[in-house]
């Protein structure tokens, strides 16, 4: 059975420009790098969860802000290269990434060591205009800000 995972792509205008705000993982795999491992926050669905209650529910652990807003921009779901399927809802809005509060994990750090280490899930947050979006996203989410730079220039 695939899994699947539902996401919310805040979105706002600066000075008539559009910026999405991306998450860049947490823990010792991802300290070093940056270009193409930017995400839009998201996270798998419980069995039975509705996809957008997921999605807020996932940007609220990852960034401590809670998202309710009532437009949301449905995009088109995608498979992504492991097989999971990833829902993302798309709203405006605007927050400080500098405030966030992530949820952590625990694995065991150093490899092989036996000791377990809490890292943040999030490490940081940015707010990216949307050629930048298009380098630091991982590539198998680009299409949802591809679809989103669209959308709203056809004014739908």
């Amino acid at each position: 059975m695939s899994k699947h995972s539902a996401g919310l792509l805040l979105y706002r205008y600066r000075d008539f420009v559009l910026q999405v705000f991306l998450v860049h993982p947490g823990g010792p795999f991802w300290a070093k790098r940056d270009t193409g491992c930017w995400s839009i926050p998201k996270g798998e669905c419980n069995p039975g969860e509705d996809p957008l209650a997921a999605a807020r529910r996932e940007f609220a652990e990852e960034t401590g802000i809670r998202i309710s807003t009532a437009r949301l921009i449905t995009l088109t779901a995608r498979t992504q290269l492991g097989g999971k399927t990833v829902q993302v809802f798309a709203c405006e809005g605007d927050c400080n990434p500098e405030r966030i509060r992530s949820n952590t994990f625990a694995i065991e750090w150093p490899p092989r060591s036996g000791r377990q280490q809490q890292f943040p899930e999030v490490d940081r947050a940015a707010w990216f205009d949307i050629e930048t979006a298009r380098q630091q996203i991982f590539k198998g989410q680009a299409g949802f800000v591809e679809e989103l730079a669209q959308t709203l220039a056809a004014g739908r």
